[in-house]
């Protein structure tokens, strides 16, 4: 899954793409290196994020960018939180809303079942403003796959179909390093749910931690945490520099077909 971010402030490429041409050619050059889907996002969910973006705005960043994206041989999923975001982005052309509230808001549910799109539930302690503040858990494991559970319980509930669903444990989303790391230790717990799981480590502030660099130079940790994750049982990663990435996976690949 090859991220494009359509915000002004954005953790790693905040302004680079807010120009919806700008976008739309990033999503191609994604695609090109080998993206088997692109996931927009026009609202920022970095930690600290404190101010939230209104649904007009939101829409007026994200739908000229969605129409230039009409008719790529990929999926085209959109990161938001809002029900009338999702219905408009769906309607546009959009196949998938991923969504960190893990559709927690008020008509987000009904709004994924109506359309017949996929979506992907994300954990996260507390919101983008708060949740890096002081985060919490006695078993991390356990208390992110309980919440999962629970919200593919809710999705299911509401109309939508389980070969529609994604989840994703929410790596730096109310967690610290400590906890991202326990997380990637044991993400073969959550094959219990059933369902494929998504791993998004890219240019995160824990691999800021563990090397010390910046997020613009954090590509090597980057595809080592995307390895371990697809070792680990992720299906899907959500990266910033898919031709590097797809580039590891086919060493990877190549190394367990020889097995």
């Amino acid at each position: 899954m090859g991220v494009v971010n359509v915000t002004p402030d954005s953790f790693s490429d905040g302004g680079r793409f807010l120009d919806p041409a700008a976008a739309i050619a990033q999503a191609h050059s994604l695609i090109e290196e080998g993206a088997d889907l692109v996931d927009i996002g026009a609202e920022s969910s970095r930690p600290g994020a404190a101010a939230v973006v209104g649904a007009d705005e939101e829409l007026r960043r994200l739908l000229p960018v969605l129409q230039g994206l009409r008719g790529v041989p990929v999926p085209v999923s959109v990161d938001t939180i809002k029900p009338e975001v999702m219905r408009a982005a769906l309607a546009e052309g959009a196949s998938m809303i991923n969504d960190i509230y893990a559709l927690r808001a008020p008509g987000a549910l009904a709004a994924v079942a109506a359309a017949g799109a996929a979506v992907c539930l994300m954990h996260m302690q507390g919101t983008p403003g708060t949740m890096q503040q002081h985060p919490s858990y006695g078993d991390v494991v356990a208390e992110v796959k309980a919440f999962l559970s629970e919200r593919v319980g809710a999705a299911r509930a509401a109309g939508i179909a389980p070969e529609r669903i994604v989840i994703d444990p929410g790596f730096g989303f109310g967690k610290t390093l400590e906890h991202n790391l326990e997380l990637l230790r044991h993400l073969r717990e959550f094959d219990a749910l059933g369902l494929p799981l998504l791993a998004g480590w890219s240019r995160k502030s824990s691999l800021g931690k563990l090397t010390g660099k910046p997020a613009g130079d954090r590509l090597a940790a980057s595809i080592a945490a995307a390895l371990i994750a697809a070792q680990n049982g992720a299906r899907i990663l959500r990266v910033h520099d898919v031709a590097a990435t797809r580039d590891a996976l086919s060493v990877l690949a190549a190394v367990e077909e020889t097995r």
